[in-house]
């Protein structure tokens, strides 16, 4: 192998033509050295090279161009700070496409320091074909979260790779069942699982970053997601399945944690932007103690020049390396902190995002807050139309109205209609949510009261205190075929309240079969049942299921549930046990509302979150039309979704409590 000075651009392992450009970004470095690694376990160093400050260096990027290296090869970095050799472990490059990392789940623990990845270089080709971004209008998006791992982990899932990419390839005929068109995909860059030090105090097991919201390395797509490990298997895979959702029409969105990294605060390890340059890629106040507005240990310096360019360089490689469709950035209010961690309008790092013209056709959205107290709902939105925003404040207004809490029926009005207090352009700046990885699945939002988060091992201390939902009546599993089937009576509301609302609806992994966590609304680190798909469910809540997608199909060929602007006073009308007048002050937990367009069926909507019945008029249907049953959640599955056309034999229909209809002219 032969060394040169190379280029200090681009940042990372470059291959070129007659060998490779290594540039890394290193403040305060008196000696840098490049190690070349062999592709093999365990790892093994098969070349120094110690840079020249005079000819390896620009500034703070050290560079070189090796020639002869082998085709496929792992590199690190050992930095040498005042002649101190205590930095000398292998850093691993920030800019690393791919990493070298154990090829298999839960195989290391952090406790013992045995988990130290570097990066990966070859040159990688793979066959896109045709393939073309759906590019779905946001009027028409209907997202579906879910876990890599969790998918098809349980044997019941009957696949051949089971939590992998390649998994997910053999259950796209349930995706299109179902009736979406977006995945988003919880965290696939590079993580380590074993990042968990407790154990589950019932069963002594240890736990595990199941989530993975703490990202060793941006660039790579998570190894231990691939089937096997030889070769580039988690970058091939992945493609592999990225192609395949994009020819049925499903794009992927990839859920992104700029807000932290894996390194921890002071005392955690430095592995890689910590070894390099803390002050550029993290927040640190003078005394050096590391900011922490994540709640994981520490916050990534958005707004610093090197961070900035860093986000945006792994944002536009995953766009063109890997085809994604668009991003969801977690605890984003995070990108609104300046350097010091304070609050700031017009943050350079939402100006870059928001004008970068690779990201211009891309869905990006924001979890618009941070755990360190702000909170942006509807700030992003209105810096740039590019930008949705996971709105929270659906997910609690439907959830205290369908519950029967008092004075929401105006709030929940304000839900249907896209949220238009807090989005002023559009409705498609809105993803409305019941449920999400974060909190209570649905079945557990109409099951528990409280948490149970004990198996998490930290004393049931850990996830959110108020989570704005009902058991009806016992807590937790119950045989009470009363309770039950309020409990189910409860989901359908849930669901058709989603279904109607204008702006993006998005569900969670397992809600259409009813999927339980046992009432952890917590449940980061359980890599087990708690998490994981069970596909024998499905059969078991075919009736469930059934109602599901027929409601998503129902949502998709409706054109008045989508619009693209909000409705106006001609294409809504609100009422409550009369028609037109919804009577605002009464605060009886019943809203009807009826919505029409230009040309095409009206539909009426009534939802009773009432425990009384309560008989409202419904409006004339116009003329030579009448009304037609479509949905009524009062009656058992399969009959709440009329399969057959029923009229409506009067102008008033006796509204079950805890109930909702929709009815259709025609």
């Amino acid at each position: 192998m032969k060394i040169a000075p190379g280029q200090c651009f681009p940042l990372g392992a470059t291959i070129c033509d007659g060998g490779v450009n290594f540039a890394i970004h290193c403040k305060g470095a008196d000696t840098m050295t490049l190690c070349i690694y062999a592709d093999t376990e365990p790892l093994k160093i098969i070349d120094r090279f110690v840079l020249d400050p005079l000819t390896n260096k620009s500034g703070t990027i050290w560079h070189a161009f090796i020639k002869d290296l082998p085709d496929v090869f792992g590199y690190a970095y050992q930095i040498k700070r005042d002649s101190s050799d205590s930095e000398l472990e292998p850093i691993l490059d920030p800019y690393a496409k791919w990493v070298l990392s154990d090829p298999k789940w839960h195989t290391h623990s952090r406790e013992k320091l045995s988990y130290r990845p570097i990066g990966k270089a070859f040159k990688e080709t793979f066959d896109w074909g045709n393939d073309k971004a759906p590019n779905i209008p946001k009027k028409d998006l209907i997202i579906y979260e879910m876990h890599v791992r969790g998918f098809t982990a349980h044997a019941s899932s009957k696949s051949k790779a089971p939590g992998t990419f390649k998994g997910i390839i053999e259950k796209i005929p349930h995706l299109i069942e179902l009736g979406i068109n977006a995945v988003e995909l919880m965290p696939i860059q590079e993580f380590c699982e074993e990042d968990v030090l407790n154990s589950n105090p019932r069963t002594q097991q240890k736990l595990h970053n199941y989530f993975g919201y703490s990202t060793v390395n941006f660039f790579s797509p998570m190894n231990r997601y691939a089937s096997h490990s030889s070769g580039n298997k988690a970058g091939q895979e992945l493609k592999a399945l990225v192609k395949e959702l994009h020819q049925n029409h499903i794009e992927v969105i990839l859920d992104v944690a700029f807000n932290h990294t894996s390194e921890g605060n002071e005392k955690g390890p430095a592995m890689s932007f910590k070894a390099l340059d803390a002050h550029a890629y993290y927040l640190i106040n003078p005394e050096n103690m590391y900011l922490n507005f994540s709640g994981c240990g520490n916050t990534f310096n958005c707004n610093h020049p090197n961070s900035r360019e860093f986000i945006i360089s792994v944002l536009r490689h995953w766009v063109t390396e890997y085809h994604i469709d668009g991003f969801r950035f977690d605890l984003a209010s995070i990108f609104n902190r300046d350097r010091d961690g304070s609050p700031m309008e017009n943050a350079p790092i939402m100006e870059l995002l928001s004008t970068d013209p690779v990201l211009a056709s891309k869905k990006l959205i924001a979890e618009p807050w941070d755990s360190g107290g702000l909170y942006h709902l509807g700030k992003f939105a209105s810096t740039n139309m590019l930008w949705s925003e996971w709105n929270g404040k659906f997910q609690n207004v439907v959830r205290h109205f369908i519950k029967g809490s008092p004075n929401y029926k105006k709030s929940f009005a304000g839900a249907l209609c896209g949220t238009p207090d807090i989005f002023t352009s559009s409705p498609h700046c809105s993803i409305n949510y019941i449920t999400c990885h974060d909190g209570f699945s649905l079945a557990d939002v109409v099951s528990y009261n409280e948490k149970h988060n004990k198996e998490n091992g930290e004393n049931n201390v850990d996830g959110v205190d108020h989570h704005d939902t009902w058991n009806c009546g016992i807590e937790g599993p119950s045989d009470n075929k009363e309770i039950v089937a309020l409990r189910n009576k409860q989901m359908r509301n849930f669901l058709v309240a989603l279904m109607v609302s204008q702006g993006i609806p998005m569900l969670w992994m397992g809600d259409e079969y009813a999927h339980s966590r046992k009432g952890n609304n917590n449940p980061w680190c359980q890599d087990n049942e708690i998490n994981w798909f069970l596909w024998d469910r499905l059969s078991e809540q075919k009736d469930f299921f059934h109602f599901f997608k027929k409601l998503i199909n129902f949502r998709k060929t409706s054109p008045l549930l989508k619009q693209d602007h909000f409705l106006t006073d001609k294409e809504v009308r609100w009422h409550g046990l009369e028609v037109d007048n919804p009577d605002w002050e009464n605060d009886n937990r019943l809203l009807a509302l009826t919505l029409q367009g230009a040309d095409g069926p009206e539909l009426y909507l009534a939802f009773n979150a009432s425990d009384l019945s309560q008989t409202v008029e419904v409006p004339s249907a116009g003329n030579n039309r009448s009304w037609r049953w479509l949905i009524n959640t009062s009656l058992p599955s399969p009959k709440d979704f009329y399969e057959i056309e029923e009229k409506l034999p009067s102008n008033s229909i006796q509204l079950a409590p805890y109930s909702s209809i929709i009815l259709q002219n025609q």
